[in-house]
């Protein structure tokens, strides 16, 4: 798996609502960042095990579904196992039927076909926006 691999395998997760990641994806210690989640929440979680139970308890606790995922941009990097993503997200409220969309930048890295990073950059004003219904 290549890390444009990764990122369509992601993609589609997202778009058929499951958790972002299974086991299979991901390397041992893989490291995952959010350096921007809202205050009270970790900024990093590391490890196989740690990952998918932060990820799969988010996934179950959101109150929307996503409903496109447009990709702006990947970008190489000098790094072959390293690339940048520029994404937007629709996403549909569960209880109101609103939509709404946010910008994401994915820091993405793989190594011998498993994820070892993934560093997402959140708009979370937006993402609070859409979430409140404004």
């Amino acid at each position: 798996m290549t890390p444009r691999d990764a990122y369509e395998q992601m993609r589609r997760r997202w778009l058929t609502d499951v958790p972002t990641f299974d086991a299979a994806m991901l390397a041992e210690d893989v490291v995952l960042e959010t350096p921007f989640a809202r205050p009270g929440r970790p900024t990093s979680q590391t490890g196989r095990d740690t990952v998918l139970a932060y990820v799969e308890a988010g996934h179950a606790s959101v109150p929307f579904r996503f409903e496109d995922c447009r990709t702006l941009a990947i970008h190489d990097t000098t790094d072959p196992e390293t690339i940048v993503v520029e994404y937007e997200l629709t996403a549909t409220m569960k209880t109101t039927g609103t939509s709404a969309s946010a910008p994401f930048i994915g820091v993405l890295t793989v190594h011998d076909g498993r994820i070892t990073r993934w560093r997402e950059y959140q708009n979370t004003a937006a993402i609070e926006a859409a979430m409140s219904g404004r």
